[in-house]
């Protein structure tokens, strides 16, 4: 299921990167967010003049390149991911319509960029080992229920999810040695789980290390 994010920050080379969607199945992996390009290239991050003091505050957002305050002014934007896929489809901004209104109070249509991105998840999930049908039922139940109980008893719900994320990584641990012990390599173990090299690789050395 596709979420949309309200400002779900991660950091990639110190420059913060607000993401607008991201699913349960992929995680920060697979985030996905409108891209701004300009001069056909993907400008730097905006900067925040906020005075004296030696933290500038910066984004990627698209929202951000609005020419507003000497800051760059979007020519088009497209789908980007975390994992480095950019997609093909550019969208011009009809800046005639935004008119003088920053971006993110004009209303800017971006199911565009949306419909990209869900396109190449549906790439990644075609590359990635299935689920057990009963596992994906189970998962699926497990959700709802913790968050129904989330809602009627919090504390319940907090105990709940801590428990399941010691059964997770307990099982996770046990998952990972047993491909060490098959030799299956890291760029294998990422497609199958559909997450990056680096996480991936991870896993594999931790659980070797056990």
């Amino acid at each position: 299921m596709i979420r949309p994010v309200c400002r779900r920050d991660l950091r990639e080379g110190g420059v913060l990167v607000e993401w607008d969607w991201w699913t349960v199945d992929f995680g920060d992996a697979h985030a996905g967010a409108v891209g701004v390009l300009i001069g056909g290239s993907e400008p730097g991050p905006v900067y925040f003049d906020v005075g004296s003091g030696s933290d500038v505050p910066s984004t990627r957002h698209w929202s951000a390149y609005d020419g507003r305050y000497r800051r760059p002014r979007a020519e088009a934007l497209r789908a980007v991911c975390a994992c480095g896929w950019r997609g093909a489809a550019e969208y011009a901004l009809d800046w005639a319509a935004v008119g003088d209104r920053p971006l993110y109070e004009a209303d800017v249509g971006l199911s565009g960029p949306l419909a990209d991105w869900a396109a190449h998840l549906s790439v990644v999930r075609e590359a990635a080992v299935p689920l057990p049908e009963p596992l994906t039922v189970l998962l699926v139940e497990m959700a709802e229920r913790l968050n129904g109980t989330a809602e009627d008893t919090p504390l319940a719900a907090l105990r709940a999810a801590a428990m399941l994320e010691r059964i997770a990584a307990r099982g996770g641990r046990e998952a990972a040695s047993a491909l060490c012990d098959d030799g299956l390599s890291a760029e294998a173990v990422a497609t199958g789980l559909g997450t990056s090299y680096s996480k991936a690789l991870v896993m594999l050395l931790t659980a070797q290390d056990r």
